[in-house]
């Protein structure tokens, strides 16, 4: 049963690690985000993390040795990671640097774009910020426009949309600001 624990918990490790580089990635180019959200895959590490513990007891070779401690060891890292990254996300929004401002679903519900307002404070600039929803937690940028407090939502067809005096079409994947 450890040599399970042992080879599960690696595998899951390295699946999460892959994850949440694409998550980064992701969020620093305006993709689409496919990747589960920071809790899930804390929640992810954490158990590999017990695994990999578990997976100690497995002594027949020097290779599951080194499996065991390689995945103790990073998935511990990746535990202190995601979960600074949910303290600094919780922290952002407890001092209301996104609010949530309205949710619209296209005539024939086949997209949901949620809009928020950003404000950085005395130290930087405020805007919109519009994401299209996909299934389960998939979403994606597609809206940003600086010095704007209120957004203006109609939709024309069921694929094109005009935000602010702006047209975009969802289906070939327009965005604007980003």
């Amino acid at each position: 049963m450890a040599k399970k624990y042992n080879l599960w918990s690696f595998y899951i490790l390295i699946c999460c690690i892959g994850m949440a580089i694409y998550s980064l990635y992701s969020n620093i180019h305006n993709m689409w985000l496919i990747a589960p959200p920071n809790y899930i895959l804390f929640l992810i590490s954490v158990f590999t993390f017990i695994f990999g513990v578990k997976g100690f007891q497995d002594k027949r070779s020097p290779w599951s040795k080194l499996r065991s401690w390689l995945t103790v060891t990073f998935s511990a890292l990746l535990s202190i990671l995601l979960l600074t990254a949910l303290i600094l996300m919780l922290l952002a929004s407890s001092m209301g640097a996104n609010k949530h401002i309205k949710t619209v679903t296209s005539p024939e519900n086949d997209y949901t774009l949620k809009f928020y307002r950003w404000d950085a404070g005395a130290a930087g600039s405020f805007g919109i910020r519009g994401e299209l929803h996909g299934p389960l937690w998939f979403k994606k940028r597609f809206y940003y426009q600086e010095t704007i407090e209120k957004v203006d939502v109609e939709w024309e067809s069921n694929r094109v949309v005009t935000i602010n005096n702006l047209a975009l079409n969802l289906d070939e994947g327009e965005t604007h600001g980003y």
